[in-house]
């Protein structure tokens, strides 16, 4: 990147990207504190408000939150029960601000083993948030990048239109979006924890040691920036100089 190029707002280089969080570290948060692990998630609230906030000035398009695995049921139920009652707060006091603000608001994971009272406040925010034309942010709740490639499966094979696209369309009615352009690791861990796989093919990758309650603007603007950096070339070879 040149120094030019540097100097431009991040949302005048590369518009409309589809960047992907997975918010780990917060129960880490808070016992390096003394705290209980859910006051870590109670702060993780706040992160999620920044990072919103923020996304509009890096070119963000799409912003999908990594928040509760389907491998999360293994946690202690004590823990879980804390967590759901976070998520409903949450969308009960906060998302229905980000849609106020413009902010498309929508959750992706299974539905059927959520709280009511939780399930009840994301389908009301869901039905106040402006149409998808705007910024949207998506929440994935008890969500399975590989359930989401079975259930996608399942119905390819009834389907005679054997194509990598159709395939991408029924990832997306399960789901699904368009392909991940950066997928960002909070917490310093080095995997992927059952994002969705398909989509993330040919996403740059970024890993930070900030754990998710610490996060804020200057860690995704560098996060994107790095991302800007980066020479995309998909499997090919860049174009040859002219002779």
């Amino acid at each position: 990147m040149s120094n030019s190029q540097r100097d431009q707002p991040l949302n005048l280089l590369r518009p409309g990207l589809h960047v992907a969080i997975i918010m780990d570290g917060s129960g880490r948060w808070a016992v390096a504190r003394g705290l209980p692990r859910v006051e870590g998630h109670r702060a993780g609230r706040a992160a999620v408000r920044r990072t919103v906030a923020a996304a509009p000035q890096c070119g963000i398009r799409v912003l999908t939150l990594f928040t509760f695995s389907t491998d999360n049921w293994g946690r202690p139920p004590s823990e879980v029960a804390e967590l759901m009652r976070v998520f409903e707060r949450f969308f009960r006091v906060d998302a229905p601000a980000l849609a106020g603000d413009g902010v498309n608001v929508s959750v992706v994971g299974r539905r059927d083993r959520l709280p009511d009272s939780l399930l009840d406040a994301i389908e009301k925010v869901e039905g106040e948030s402006p149409a998808k034309e705007c910024m949207q942010v998506r929440f994935a709740i008890d969500y399975s990048g590989r359930e989401a490639i079975l259930d996608a499966a399942r119905q390819f094979r009834q389907t005679p239109d054997a194509s990598p696209e159709k395939f991408a369309r029924l990832l997306a009615a399960s789901g699904g979006e368009a392909d991940i352009d950066l997928l960002i690791r909070t917490g310093g861990e080095l995997r992927l924890s059952n994002c969705p796989l398909w989509e993330i093919a040919y996403a740059e990758l970024y890993f930070t040691p900030a754990l998710w309650p610490d996060f804020g603007p200057a860690d995704l603007q560098a996060a994107v920036q790095d991302f800007q950096t980066r020479d995309r070339r998909f499997g090919r070879l860049p174009a040859l100089a002219a002779s």
